[in-house]
């Protein structure tokens, strides 16, 4: 007959709740997390591709559209995330509340940065739209995976 003690159960329950990125270095996590954002969005944008919405966008000020590449989406993703993996590393070290803290900023940011395809000059409503949904599903991905790891910081 085997006995459970309170702290027995506490082991089993931790073991249990801690997974292969728990317990990873948070830079790493957010490696990780960045590549899948980045297959993740690429593959959603070739979807859009593949059903005719037109890969052309325009920067403000620029006098007309250029070409999405293959791999742009993905490319971005993987450009604009070294700032998301700086901000949980910087968090899990001095913040009281890491993953809260990054889940609210990320969220924050990635709510404005759909202001850039809304306001994209010379750019198809569809490609507008590609665009705003791409920066949600990359941070979809993203941001719960290096929020779990943040909150296992312990202090």
């Amino acid at each position: 007959m085997s006995v459970t003690t309170p702290q027995t159960q506490a082991r089993t329950d931790s073991r249990h709740t801690t997974g292969f990125l728990s317990t990873r270095p948070v830079w790493l996590v957010g490696v990780l997390a960045t590549l899948a954002g980045a297959v993740v969005t690429e593959a959603f944008a070739l979807v859009a591709r593949a059903a005719g919405v037109p890969m052309e966008a325009a920067s403000p000020g620029a006098a007309e559209a250029a070409e999405i590449p293959v791999g742009g989406f993905a490319g971005g993703v993987l450009f604009w995330s070294v700032a998301g993996i700086v901000l949980a590393v910087v968090l899990a070290r001095w913040a009281k509340r890491p993953a809260r803290t990054f889940t609210v900023t990320t969220v924050v940011l990635t709510a404005l940065s759909l202001a850039g395809p809304a306001v994209a000059p010379h750019t198809a409503t569809s490609t507008q739209i590609v665009l705003a949904v791409s920066h949600v599903v990359a941070a979809a991905v993203i941001i719960p995976l290096v929020a779990r790891r943040l909150s296992h910081v312990r202090r």
